[in-house]
């Protein structure tokens, strides 16, 4: 079975060490709760790695490209050769992310996962990981965006990708992606799996106008009636909406918490890869941060059905794992707070009479 390569479980066994944890912060040189929500997100990647004093080792944001058959049905307001043309400013080192990525010392790995033409990737500073499962998903408003044969080939090349990364003593890895039209398979996945209504699932995406995102929404109802009487498993309504990049995000994901790493996860069509693997492996939140709330129309309510709280709100919908890389100082700040900071004894400082 596919999913037997995957061992995703509570990554601590201690019952004490949320109280632990919430103690040494308390007794930090400070009144309890000032630091506000750095002291929740602290003792969060504490209880991911299991540990007192977390590490955030060879940091990685990993972008899987690939394009979408749907776009045949008008559903973008780019044309899907953008795609190709994105993924080569990426190797560029021109995109946002990249200067993100930069500024915060991460490590940046590009794959093309399905991209619909072949991307010459010479002369770079960024080499293309070649990854391609197929020359883009096909038309799911007709057939389906991939084969079950397919789906699982993009779920265990994500998941060997992460393995090699882990090998290489990365213990935190963040998502990004590019692949127009990738919103629309991202809302369909949302309202499979969360059962929520169309209309809060479907967004602008790259810039669409009220119309257009009314036409968007038809072209996914549409899609779904296709396959509305079938009971679906989440492996089939990947295969049958998804995109190679969100396929290969998937085992991604899961692989990354089969490893025990701290995961940052990024926007909408990241969190729509992750809607997957959480119906599979519900345990897999335990390893999750999730960095933004992205101003795409349904991530708020994917954050709620998560019951995450994010640690940005920029009105960020771009993409690429921008919103990740943005996060990640406030990630490094909540270990080094923990790690570094002294407390009222080591300090020899009185606390408060209330403490």
């Amino acid at each position: 079975m596919l999913f037997d390569n995957f061992r995703i479980e509570k990554p601590y066994t201690d019952d004490t060490l949320p109280e632990q944890l919430q103690s040494l912060i308390d007794h930090k040189t400070k009144p309890k709760g000032s630091l506000g929500s750095l002291e929740h997100l602290a003792l969060r990647i504490g209880l991911a790695q299991n540990t007192l004093r977390p590490k955030l080792e060879r940091a990685h944001i990993l972008i899987f490209a690939a394009d979408h058959g749907i776009t045949e049905e008008g559903i973008s307001a780019y044309p899907q050769e953008v795609t190709a043309q994105m993924v080569q400013n990426f190797l560029a080192g021109g995109a946002a992310i990249n200067v993100f990525a930069r500024q915060n010392g991460i490590s940046l790995k590009v794959i093309d996962a399905g991209v619909a033409s072949d991307i010459p990737a010479e002369n770079f500073p960024l080499p293309l990981m070649r990854a391609k499962i197929g020359y883009g998903t096909k038309n799911f408003l007709h057939e389906d965006a991939m084969s079950l044969a397919e789906c699982e080939q993009a779920i265990m090349r994500g998941a060997a990708i992460v393995r090699d990364i882990a090998n290489e003593g990365c213990t935190v890895i963040g998502f990004g992606e590019m692949g127009i039209g990738n919103t629309t398979s991202a809302a369909a996945l949302m309202h499979l799996i969360t059962q929520e209504p169309l209309e809060y699932c479907v967004g602008a995406g790259t810039g669409l106008d009220a119309v257009q995102i009314q036409h968007k929404r038809l072209v996914i109802a549409q899609a779904l009636q296709r396959n509305a009487l079938t009971p679906q498993s989440p492996l089939e309504m990947l295969a049958k909406y998804g995109g190679f990049e969100i396929a290969m995000m998937c085992g991604a994901i899961m692989e990354a918490a089969s490893q025990k790493m701290l995961l940052l996860i990024d926007g909408f069509i990241v969190s729509s890869a992750l809607l997957i693997a959480h119906s599979i492996f519900p345990e897999i939140l335990h390893y999750c941060i999730f960095s933004h709330e992205s101003d795409e129309n349904g991530h708020v309510t994917m954050l709620r059905y998560f019951g995450a709280e994010p640690i940005l709100r920029l009105g960020l919908r771009l993409g690429e794992g921008t919103g990740t890389a943005l996060a990640y100082p406030l990630v490094q700040a909540a270990v080094n707070f923990l790690n570094e900071m002294a407390t009222f004894d080591s300090a020899k400082v009185s606390p408060s009479s209330s403490s």
